[in-house]
């Protein structure tokens, strides 16, 4: 077997910036001239070349409600049916073990699509009325 080498030009010598005329000619890979090319140049952290910063321009008072934020993901009923056997008790945790919903803070909700033939016991999980019908015409319940 040969031994692996990588192609010419793969490997370059890292830029030393700033020493002088004979790291990288004459401007030294600074540009020619201008703030960022003298020692010590350059701006402050959030400059924007005098428009008005980031950080200014978001509004910092007042209260949002955002942090308490439920989020639901949808779960139908073809989905049910197809994860759980007949008599099972439907909750959230049921759902997060069957994969059916993803992550700690998130919550399901069971909407009317497809079909469901199964008596399941749904409990602490938001439920749509037409869904709450047709799983209770299923032979389950929802509390």
């Amino acid at each position: 077997m040969g031994q692996i080498i990588a192609p010419f030009g793969a490997n370059t010598k890292k830029t030393i910036v700033g020493r002088g005329a004979s790291s990288k000619g004459r401007a030294c890979g600074r540009g020619h001239d201008g703030q960022n090319s003298r020692s010590g140049g350059g701006v402050r952290l959030g400059f924007e070349g005098g428009q008005m910063p980031l950080y200014r321009r978001v509004a910092r008072r007042g209260f949002s409600n955002y942090p308490f934020k439920v989020t639901y993901v949808p779960v139908s009923l073809s989905d049910l049916d197809a994860a759980f056997s007949d008599g099972d008790v439907v909750n959230t945790d049921s759902l997060r073990e069957k994969g059916l919903i993803k992550g700690k803070d998130v919550l399901g909700k069971i909407l009317n699509n497809g079909e469901i033939g199964k008596k399941l016991t749904i409990e602490g999980v938001k439920v749509s009325a037409a869904a709450a019908k047709a799983v209770e015409a299923a032979g389950g319940s929802v509390k």
